[in-house]
Order: structure tokens, then C-alpha cells, then sequence
């Protein structure tokens, strides 16, 4: 019951926020080429800490975050495809850790070949993927009391795939809702790092590969909420025909962009993702920060 509330609760709020701006999309600049349009940015969030003889506390620190995100479009006649890709890495290094780690790490690609079915309607083919970068680590210490990781992740382990056929709602394009009803998902994974009871994002021990059939809702809506201020809400929900249909994956991501000047921004990005196969419960990312920003 607590999964299905939350649920309806995250529709609710996806279609809340949705409703509050349809009629004045962001603005934004566009480089139009014949059929398509493209625009981007690139961003570098930077952030050093320093503590000398500090009564109060604290640690040295210092981490970075490179982000990439990136639309191109296609639109001739009935016919629209549509093309997102974000991609981020960040790293932190403290004075009292052995090791650098990783505070974001992910790859995401989003494709809706489109053609118009009715005013503001098309019929859609689904492409989603999404993985990370580099290996991930459990952290943990050792008799003596010093830091040591263990692997658990890598490039492509997990990555995710989802493609199917639906429907897409598409006022503009800020404003977007495509509905799958039948969405093959194919989690990817190295089999060495595979568990006992499927307990590594659902694979099964020694295999590389877990295929699902189910239910997907992909929401995509981009405002500006005040003046240089803009919201991009990204949601993707998942519920699996062939195990467990009530325990819905839920993706969430919101990216908040406070334009200073040309080149400056503070940007906050928070993202929260359910998936019992993963983790039985909710896990939280969220990066805050000033940032260097390249439009193109």
C-alpha cells in the first residue's frame, strides 16, 4: 500500500507542476538547422573547503562536478524525433579519506521517434538508456581501523534499457508525456559481480541480463518559474507485468538552473530513484553549487 501511494503521489506532482505553466514554455536558445534544433550546455561546479587551527571543526576538502546537458531535435511534416542526453561526473577528495569518491556518476539518453496522430498527439517508439561511468565502491574498515572499497559497480553494470511502442502527449517542446504499455526493460550487469538470490539489481547469479515486460510513463516539462530562473523535471516510472506490477520503479530528476550572468549559474540538481531491486527503499542525489556554464 505504501508503494502504491507513492506512486499516485509522484503522478500527482508531476502533473501538478505540469499544469502550472503549459501555456509559457522556457525559452530558450535554439541553433535551427533545416529539420533540426539543437541546444546544449556545459557546466563545471567547483568547491574547495580549507580548516586551519579551526576551533569549530572541519575537513579539508575539494570536489568538482562536470555536467553535459544536451537536446537535438527533429520535426518534418507528421513526422518528430526527439533526442536528450545528460551526462555528469563528480568526484570528492577529503583529508582524512584514502580515497577519491564519486558524488555523481550517470549517463542518460532519452529517443521518441514521433509521428502525429491527432492535434498534440503522436504515435511513439521509446528508446531510454541509462548507466554510469566508472566503478562504484562499498566502503567499509578493516581490523585496524583504515578505509578499504570493495567493487560493486562499473560501466555498463548496471545499465538499463527501455524501448516500446505508445503514445505522446506533446504540447511543445517543454511539455512532453509519453505512455508505454508495453515497454521491454533489459538491465545489464557484469556477471562476476552478480549475488545469491538475485540480489544484485535483480540478475540472476552468473548471468549478465534480467528482461522485463511492463508499464512505462516517461513525463518531460521545463519552465521558467521567474526571471533567469529555470526548472527542468524529468520523471520516468516503470511497473513490471511478469513480477511484482504494484511495486513501481520511479525516476525522478530535477535540474534548477539561477542564471547570474552569460557564463554564471547556481545550479541544484536532485534526483531520487526507487527500484526494489537495487535498494528497498529510496535513494536520494542531490549537488548544489555555482557553476561555469557553456552554451552551444
Amino acid at each position: 500500500m505504501k508503494k502504491i501511494l507513492t506512486f499516485f503521489a509522484t503522478v500527482a506532482i508531476a502533473f501538478t507542476v505540469t499544469a502550472q505553466d503549459a501555456e509559457n514554455p522556457a525559452k530558450a536558445d535554439n541553433d535551427t538547422i533545416g529539420p533540426w534544433t539543437k541546444k546544449g550546455n556545459a557546466s563545471l561546479l567547483f568547491n574547495q573547503s580549507t580548516f586551519d587551527n579551526w576551533v569549530a571543526g572541519g575537513e579539508n576538502n575539494i570536489s568538482g562536478t562536470l555536467g553535459f546537458n544536451y537536446d537535438f531535435n527533429y520535426k518534418k511534416g507528421d513526422w518528430s524525433w526527439d533526442n536528450k542526453v545528460i551526462a555528469s561526473y563528480g568526484v570528492v577528495k577529503t583529508r582524512n579519506s584514502s580515497f577519491a569518491k564519486k558524488t555523481d556518476d550517470r549517463m542518460y539518453y532519452n529517443s521518441v521517434l514521433g509521428k502525429k496522430a491527432a492535434e498534440h498527439w503522436l504515435y511513439t517508439m521509446l528508446l531510454n538508456f541509462r548507466t554510469q561511468f566508472t566503478k562504484g565502491y562499498n566502503y567499509s574498515k578493516d581490523a585496524n581501523g583504515a578505509e578499504v572499497r570493495e567493487e560493486y559497480t562499473n560501466f555498463f553494470s548496471p545499465a538499463y534499457l527501455l524501448v516500446g511502442p505508445g503514445m505522446e502527449y506533446k504540447k511543445n517542446d517543454n511539455l512532453k508525456i509519453n505512455i508505454s504499455p508495453a515497454t521491454s526493460k533489459f538491465t545489464f550487469v557484469d556477471k562476476n559481480y552478480t549475488l545469491p538470490d538475485e540480489a544484485y539489481f535483480g540478475v540472476k547469479e552468473g548471468e549478465t541480463m534480467r528482461y522485463e515486460l511492463g508499464f512505462n510513463a516517461n513525463m518531460y516539462y521545463k519552465l521558467d518559474v521567474i526571471a533567469n530562473v529555470t526548472f527542468e523535471n524529468i520523471v520516468n516510472l516503470y511497473s513490471n507485468y511478469l513480477e511484482d506490477p504494484q511495486n513501481v520503479d520511479i525516476d525522478y530528476q530535477l535540474n534548477i538552473v539561477m542564471k547570474i550572468n552569460r557564463y554564471l549559474t547556481t545550479n541544484l540538481q536532485f534526483q531520487t530513484i526507487y527500484d526494489d531491486n537495487a535498494y528497498r527503499g529510496f535513494q536520494v542525489r542531490q549537488v548544489f553549487g555555482v557553476a561555469a556554464n557553456y552554451g552551444f
